[in-house]
């Protein structure tokens, strides 16, 4: 059995454990339910937005889905335990008002912001009680902390899907660029959810921990990506810790300036920014891209 067969296994199993029609499956994912059978069937692939919709659907993570295990070696820097969303546990029958809950109380915080998001706020989208909310969420810390854990939970999937099958440094770095840049929809959400962790671990010390333990997968997923092209001739050969942190704060910036509309700033801005920088400061110079 290969790796797309091992793939295709694993969803099924995902299907007859959470004992819901593929007919509902499909929908929940965004799927036409023709091409959802073809995919199971061996007929068409399953693509990358197709897969992080599966993995959040079922309350695991894209690696496990590719590779079997949460822990797998792979092209993105595996969270650590404690950064893991908990939202799914890994176990596809899990708590679906849990879930609803955590996903609505994210989107509240990537609108409105954090401290204008209240218990109650959260239990009216989500049609139910305050009480309901505090059996999950004991404080509203604890539904910041799940907030944060479900954008490490996203970025990783997000990795792991789209770059699996890219073998080049050069270009998973770009593409790892590109996932990251705080284009409308999903990925601005995330980046509000981030600008206000940043702002909560600042004032408030009990949040550090998590946040750099969160914010280090981030920088590994660099570190590791700029070792590989230097290990492929694809990278002029200095301190990879040094380049990544330059690449970091850089892309942290520029986002930053993005979100809170600094004139001038764009995304498309930003987009050519970081391909100047990578291509001058960490490609520039290496044998096997000149």
């Amino acid at each position: 059995m290969d790796e797309a067969d091992e793939l295709r296994e694993r969803i099924r199993g995902l299907l007859k454990a959470m004992a819901q029609p593929q007919r509902e499956f499909a929908a929940a994912i965004g799927l036409d339910e023709t091409k959802l059978s073809k995919s199971l069937a061996g007929k068409r692939r399953f693509s990358p937005p197709e897969l992080v919709k599966v993995a959040e659907h079922c309350g695991v993570t894209v690696n496990w889905l590719l590779n079997g295990s949460d822990d797998a070696s792979t092209v993105s820097a595996v969270p650590a335990p404690a950064t893991r969303s908990t939202s799914g546990q890994g176990d596809p029958a899990f708590s679906g008002p849990r879930k609803r809950i955590l996903e609505t109380a994210w989107q509240l915080i990537a609108e409105r912001g954090y401290h204008r998001v209240r218990i109650a706020d959260i239990a009216q989208a989500c049609s139910t009680s305050t009480a309901k909310i505090h059996y999950y969420f004991p404080t509203k810390q604890d539904v910041l902390h799940e907030a944060l854990r479900r954008n490490v939970k996203l970025a990783f999937d997000r990795q792991v899907a789209e770059l699996h099958t890219v073998e080049d440094a050069y270009e998973r770095l770009l593409r790892l660029v590109e996932l990251q840049l705080p284009t409308d929809g999903l990925l601005r959400a995330e980046w509000s959810v981030w600008l206000q962790v940043w702002n909560e671990s600042a004032l408030n010390p009990e949040l550090r921990s998590l946040y750099w333990d969160s914010y280090n997968r981030w920088y590994r997923t660099i570190a590791m990506t700029i070792r590989s092209g230097q290990e492929q001739g694809v990278f002029r050969d200095r301190d990879p810790d040094s380049a990544t942190a330059a690449l970091t704060a850089l892309i942290d910036g520029l986002g930053i300036q993005v979100l809170t509309g600094k004139p001038g700033s764009s995304v498309s801005a930003m987009r050519a920014h970081l391909h100047e920088f990578i291509e001058s400061t960490i490609a520039g110079g290496a044998s096997g891209h000149e």
